[in-house]
């Protein structure tokens, strides 16, 4: 399938602007395990944001608890050459956003799309820097 375009990036980070109050994870030391469902599990392999040939984040779909969740975690390298951004996350169905999660932080979750029937990808975006999308899974 085709990939979203930037316009998609700043729709995720006028998202994230709009919902400042999102759920951000304080600890990465356990960033992958998901808070919604402890039993979720990866599905497909990690996409990679490139930012300036650099990696900037890294970008995964989960399926369990009967949904399917995105999640979008920001490297260190970019963080730390990088003061502020928003990240966002959401769980794609054809060319429709579900379930679009936003943070300041280091990483983020969504919440879990009821999408397990549907073929999905997971998007993952920095600001209106950049995105990646998982590849699809049915």
């Amino acid at each position: 399938m085709k990939s979203l375009t930037r316009r998609s990036v700043r729709i995720l980070a006028a998202a994230g602007l709009a919902l400042p109050a999102v759920v951000a994870i304080s600890s990465p030391a356990y960033a992958e395990t998901n808070p919604r469902c402890a039993g979720s599990v990866q599905i497909g392999a990690t996409a990679y944001v490139t930012v300036g040939g650099q990696t900037a984040a890294s970008v995964k779909q989960y399926k369990g608890c009967g949904k399917n969740y995105a999640y979008t975690y920001v490297w260190e390298q970019y963080r730390a050459s990088h003061g502020s951004y928003q990240v966002c996350t959401s769980i794609v169905t054809g060319n429709t956003l579900r379930d679009l999660q936003c943070s300041s932080g280091p990483d983020v979750w969504s919440s879990g799309a009821n999408t397990l029937s549907e073929c999905t990808r997971a998007l993952g975006g920095i600001s209106d820097v950049a995105q990646k999308e998982t590849g699809v899974r049915c």
